[in-house]
């Protein structure tokens, strides 16, 4: 287990600068299916939509953790399943890095002000059309959780070794419009981490540990 100063350190040699151009998706929800990412020119039909989401570490009051959100229940699309503070990027100019910056206040009520973006890594493609940069970013001392509940039912904290250890990397599959999909899930206690999260979170083990 790296303590916070090695895991930060780490961070900011494997993953890319915060203000570099989002890449084109290489993961997504067909990934484990052997399909092209559905925001990639062999999916010309579906609208690509650009979104932003943050991994909030926390590395104060004991070992590493990360943020998570559970979905209310009553929203339309992916109500309950667990996420990531994120949503859509303004189109007015707003870069992805503000994006995901924003939506952490928006969402859970943590400001600007306490978080420290570290680096952005890999884009992921979900089957709605979102194209999503993921960026890691460290929570400072003093901050507090305030959930918005039109958008959020639940925050927890899941420990970050957890969640990098392949051990915990399953692969899961359910039938989704009359085909088997296969996704990434990672349980933790009671809470079931799947799809574009877990996704999301392989793809954070692999580029710092791969």
């Amino acid at each position: 287990m790296l303590d916070g100063a090695a895991l930060v350190a780490r961070l900011r040699e494997r993953l890319d600068p915060v203000d570099s151009a989002p890449d084109h998706p290489r993961f997504g929800d067909g990934y484990l299916d052997g399909e092209a990412p559905p925001a990639s020119p062999d999916f010309a039909d579906v609208e690509i939509r650009a979104a932003a989401v943050i991994a909030p570490l926390i590395l104060h009051d004991g070992p590493p953790r990360l943020l998570l959100t559970e979905r209310a229940s009553h929203l339309p699309r992916h109500a309950g399943q667990i996420s990531f503070p994120g949503g859509r990027i303004d189109a007015g100019g707003e870069t992805a890095a503000e994006a995901a910056v924003r939506e952490l206040e928006e969402e859970v009520g943590i400001g600007r002000q306490h978080v420290e973006l570290i680096g952005r890594f890999d884009s992921y493609a979900t089957v709605t059309g979102y194209h999503v940069t993921p960026f890691v970013g460290v929570l400072k001392p003093g901050y507090t959780v305030q959930a918005d509940p039109g958008e959020v039912a639940d925050v927890f904290e899941t420990p970050f070794d957890f969640l990098m250890d392949p051990l915990n990397h399953q692969r899961h599959s359910r039938e989704w419009q009359g085909h088997i999909r296969h996704y990434y899930a990672m349980p933790w206690e009671e809470r079931y981490i799947w799809g574009a999260t877990a996704g999301m979170l392989k793809s954070l083990h692999d580029r710092l540990y791969g």
